[in-house]
C-alpha cells in the first residue's frame, strides 16, 4: 500500500478522513466478520488504495466501490487488474461522493462493506441504507465513539440520533474493536466494526420515515428536557406535545434518550 502511494504521489488528507488500512490480516477479519458469501454483490465505500476491496473481490460474486478522490477512483481499477485479474472483469468503479450516489451498476447490491471516513460515517451510512434497500446485510469501519453511539439501546448514556435511525433500518450491534496501528497514518482514536442486519420487517407504522426521523431530531436537540419541552418546536407548542404523546402511550415527563425506534414512531403517527 505504501509503495502504491508512493508511486501515485497520494499523501492521505485529513480533510477527507483518509486512513487507509495496511494490514492484510484486518481485511481479512473485515471481510470474514461481514460474512462475505459467494453469491454477494458488495458495494464498498471509500476504497482508498484498495487494501480492503481486493479481499472482498476474493469472497464475493461482484464489488462495486465509491470513490470520491480523483486520484485514487483512476488508479483503483488498475491496481485490481494487477493484483488480482481473473476477478477484475467482478469489479465496478463509481468516482463520485457517496452521498450523492443514487444507483450503481450491474446487480443491485446485497451487501455493504467499508472503512468509512470518520468525518461523514453517520450520513454516509444512512444514505447507503435508505437508497439502496437490497442491501441485507452491512459492517462498517468507524470511529470507536461512533461505532458505540450506532450500536447502543434506549437508556445508554449515547444513546442518540445515530442510534435510532440506525434502528429504522437494521439491528444493529458491535461487531469488535479495531486498533490504531492497522492504519497508515494511524489516527488519534480507535475504531470499532459495526454490524447492521436490515430488519426482516419494516417499523410497523402509518408515519412516514421523515416525519418519525423529525420526532427523533426534535427530542435529541434537547436531550436534557423531558419531552414535552422538547418536543413543543415539533408539535406547536408544549401542550400538543403532551397530547401527542399521551395518545402514544408515552409519559410526557420521558426523554429521548429512552425511547425505541418504535416508540418515537408512534408519537410521530398521534400527531398526524
Amino acid at each position: 500500500m505504501r509503495e502504491l502511494a508512493a508511486a501515485l504521489d497520494v499523501r492521505p488528507t485529513k480533510q477527507r478522513g483518509q486512513n487507509f488500512v495496511i494490514d492484510a490480516n484486518t481485511v481479512r477479519r473485515i471481510v470474514r466478520t461481514a460474512e462475505v458469501r459467494p453469491d454477494d454483490v458488495v458495494v464498498e465505500v471509500g476504497p482508498g488504495l484498495g487494501s480492503l476491496t481486493l479481499a472482498l473481490l476474493e469472497a464475493a460474486d461482484r464489488v462495486t466501490a465509491v470513490e470520491i478522490d480523483g486520484v485514487l477512483a483512476g488508479a483503483l481499477p488498475a491496481t485490481v487488474a494487477a493484483r488480482l485479474p481473473e476477478r477484475a472483469d467482478r469489479f465496478s468503479l463509481v468516482h463520485s461522493d457517496a452521498m450523492h450516489v443514487q444507483e450503481l451498476p450491474g446487480p443491485p447490491p446485497t451487501a455493504l462493506v467499508a472503512n468509512l471516513p470518520y468525518n461523514v460515517a453517520v450520513p454516509v451510512l444512512l444514505h447507503m441504507l435508505d437508497r439502496f434497500p437490497t442491501i441485507e446485510r452491512t459492517l462498517v469501519m468507524v470511529q470507536a465513539e461512533v461505532a458505540d453511539r450506532l450500536a447502543a439501546r434506549p437508556g445508554n448514556k449515547v444513546y442518540g440520533v445515530p442510534s435510532v435511525k440506525a434502528n429504522w433500518y437494521a439491528d444493529v450491534k458491535r461487531a469488535g474493536a479495531i486498533g490504531r496501528n492497522v492504519f497508515w497514518p494511524a489516527p488519534n482514536v480507535d475504531s470499532g466494526l459495526v454490524s447492521l442486519v436490515r430488519r426482516a420487517q419494516p417499523v410497523d407504522t402509518s408515519a412516514t420515515k421523515e416525519e418519525v426521523f423529525a420526532v427523533v431530531d426534535a427530542a435529541f436537540a434537547q436531550r436534557r428536557k423531558t419531552l414535552r419541552a422538547a418536543l413543543a418546536g415539533w408539535a406547536g407548542s408544549p401542550a400538543a406535545a403532551e397530547a401527542a404523546l399521551t395518545a402514544a402511550g408515552i409519559s410526557p415527563q420521558a426523554r429521548g434518550e429512552s425511547l425505541t425506534v418504535e416508540e418515537f414512531a408512534r408519537i410521530a403517527e398521534a400527531k398526524a
